[in-house]
């Protein structure tokens, strides 16, 4: 898009850097050139890209929420989840082996928010469900942290109650990392690799309304296990350690 913006529409993109205006027009948005062109080939729907080229690099200092502008801005439709059927899913996935979700349960920190995006699409996870306790995924610095895995997963913010209901309903397994859970590389070499993996809050963990839903509890043991070590490991760290086992083939 070429040439210099009017202020309303400066005015406009920058208050996309708000949640507020986020929800209000659906929209939100992207900088530097690898997010952008991972958003062009994509299915989301892409309003407009803004290119320093184009509208110089005052212009483009004026809409970026970076210290620095970036070569490249686009503005970008929502995804609409509305028509999703947890149990038409569901249901066609009973059958395989490897279909394995992840649920958020009140996930607060954007950068941890975007590396479990990103961990889950390296990993291959099929759906990423969050609760509304969750932040959203749209907050500029989650997206930066996806480094395009946005662009690529289906995340889908729901009642994790309901969804954990709906995999205990067809026999899918439930997980969930806890204190008082198995050890997770004794447990996972003799169950199924499928089902909802939950991962809980930075600070309060897993909710008790969830725990009470989780019907294979796992822990990620200390080494060794009688040492002193950290409280607790960062909950985009354990997500990645528990992808990983899931997905080991050898």
């Amino acid at each position: 898009m070429a040439g210099t913006l009017s202020a309303k529409q400066i005015k406009f993109i920058k208050s996309l850097s708000q949640k507020k205006f986020r929800d209000e027009y659906s929209l939100f948005v992207v900088e530097g050139e690898k997010l952008v062109n991972e958003a062009l080939a994509s299915d989301y729907n892409v309003r407009e890209v803004y290119r320093i080229s184009e509208i110089g690099e005052n212009c483009m200092s004026r809409i970026s929420s970076l210290s620095s502008p970036s070569p490249a801005l686009a503005v970008i439709e929502k995804k609409d989840w509305s028509s999703f059927s947890l149990s038409s899913t569901l249901d066609s996935s009973l059958n395989r082996s490897d279909f394995l979700c992840l649920g958020l349960d009140g996930i607060s920190d954007p950068g941890n928010m975007g590396t479990i995006i990103r961990t889950a699409d390296w990993f291959g996870l099929d759906y990423i469900f969050a609760n509304e306790g969750s932040v959203e995924i749209y907050n500029p610095k989650c997206i930066q942290a996806t480094m395009g895995a946005i662009f690529r997963k289906k995340i889908i913010y729901t009642n994790l109650g309901e969804v954990a209901d709906a995999f205990a309903m067809r026999k899918l397994p439930v997980w969930g990392t806890l204190l008082d859970g198995e050890n997770i590389y004794s447990k996972i070499d003799k169950a199924p690799k499928r089902g909802l993996i939950v991962m809980g809050n930075e600070s309060n963990g897993i909710s008790m309304e969830l725990r009470a839903r989780i019907t294979d509890k796992i822990l990620i043991p200390t080494y060794p296990q009688d040492a002193v070590s950290s409280e607790s490991l960062n909950v985009a760290t354990a997500t990645a350690i528990v992808c990983a086992l899931f997905r080991k083939t050898v």
